[in-house]
């Protein structure tokens, strides 16, 4: 990898993607290119100067003669800022995509609020319990790997006394027939972030995202839905272990709402189910029914889950060749569990066990405007 040389020609730097390569290696026929994408990660704009001395001509010296890196194939790396082609000149504001952790006083009725399958926030574990002996909040979904880890994060000394507003756990196992389900979710909406514009007008069709692709290393997890545990169906594996799922709207077999959720306003989907209350385009409406993190108008909200892979569920190699471990009785360890309780959960005492966690990222990406938000994630198992 070097830099162009930017001294006066105009150079086309290109390559091929992983599945271009893949495609051209098979000699099958099926190489063809289709799409192609640009990006400007190295520029920054600040630097037009529209009062540079010497006249026009220099108000983008300094953007033209930016170092560019050459081309390279590495897509965790390469073009993380697209570009995009809008024909319209009226455009004043670009929507973007935002983590919605907002609910009603930390509980959400989905009898009531359909749109909201369930809680979406970063995880909490409050100061309550022998065993929750220190608050801990961090800026991360964590993902119990196994129904036991889970037990323990979520609970006191004892089985039956549940912390009540734990937040940010994701059950990434199969939830055993008749096991409780938290529902706890990630969410993340679509929207222009001003109030210069009114939320009851509808988002423009050619900035609305009607997909979203998300992306996460497959070692570590899968995507599943949000009112199930059914995983979704992953759409390409690269060389790097990236999984890319292409998730759009609708209902499974069963009638159960897939990732896509639309925001309710008047002229949703019937399947949303939405009461005449609920479906007024009033911005107090639509903050008490379905609560918002933009205060002008919204897109689409994706609803997702997560699943830890069988390695994590079953074992802990991987979190010792890619994570860190720390024994549960450590002062100040990430899930707040008191060095001095006797008893966690089922009779097993802090001493006896340790804490495994990966830290990654789950990046979702709107397949219209190429818009991309990065989610920390932490994989935690109990040993």
């Amino acid at each position: 990898m070097g830099f162009l040389d930017n001294s006066g020609d105009i150079i086309l730097d290109a390559v091929l993607t992983d599945t271009g390569r893949l495609r051209l290696a098979q000699g099958d026929g099926s190489f063809k290119i289709s799409k192609f994408a640009l990006g400007d990660d190295e520029i920054n704009y600040a630097l037009y100067n529209k009062n540079h001395g010497s006249g026009s001509a220099y108000y983008d010296l300094e953007i033209l003669q930016t170092p560019i890196l050459e081309a390279f194939t590495n897509n965790t790396s390469n073009l993380k800022t697209k570009l995009v082609s809008i024909s319209r000149t009226n455009i004043l504001y670009m929507p973007t995509m935002k983590l919605n952790h907002i609910t009603n006083n930390g509980i959400l009725d989905r009898a009531a609020m359909p749109i909201q399958a369930g809680r979406s926030g970063f995880f909490s574990r409050p100061l309550s319990g022998s065993a929750g002996g220190t608050a801990v909040t961090d800026t991360k979904f964590y993902v119990a790997t196994d129904l036991d880890t889970y037990n323990i994060i979520s609970h006191h000394s004892s089985a039956d006394s549940a912390v009540g507003d734990l937040a940010g756990v994701l059950q990434g196992y199969s939830v055993p027939a008749g096991g409780a389900d938290a529902n706890h979710i990630i969410r993340v909406d679509q929207g222009l972030d001003t109030n210069e514009v009114s939320p009851t007008i509808d988002l423009d069709s050619d900035l609305t995202e009607n997909a979203f692709i998300v992306e996460m290393d497959y070692r570590l997890g899968r995507v599943k839905g949000p009112e199930n545990h059914r995983q979704e169906a992953v759409n390409f594996i690269d060389d790097d272990n990236t999984a890319q799922y292409y998730l759009t709207g609708g209902r499974d077999a069963n009638g159960r709402s897939s990732s896509l959720y639309i925001n309710p306003k008047a002229g949703s989907s019937p399947a949303m189910a939405i009461n005449t209350e609920q479906n007024s385009k009033t911005k107090e409406k639509l903050a008490n029914t379905n609560p918002q993190v933009f205060e002008g108008p919204r897109g689409k909200t994706l609803h997702f889950r997560l699943h830890a892979s069988q390695d994590l569920q079953n074992s802990t190699y991987l979190f010792t060749q890619l994570g860190t471990s720390q024994a549960a009785n450590t002062t100040g360890n990430i899930l707040g569990l008191n060095a001095e309780a006797s008893q966690l959960y089922n009779g097993q005492s802090a001493s006896s066990l340790t804490i495994y966690y990966i830290d990654s990222i789950v990046r979702v990406v709107g397949a219209n405007t190429g818009y991309r938000l990065d989610i920390p994630v932490r994989y935690v198992k109990i040993a």
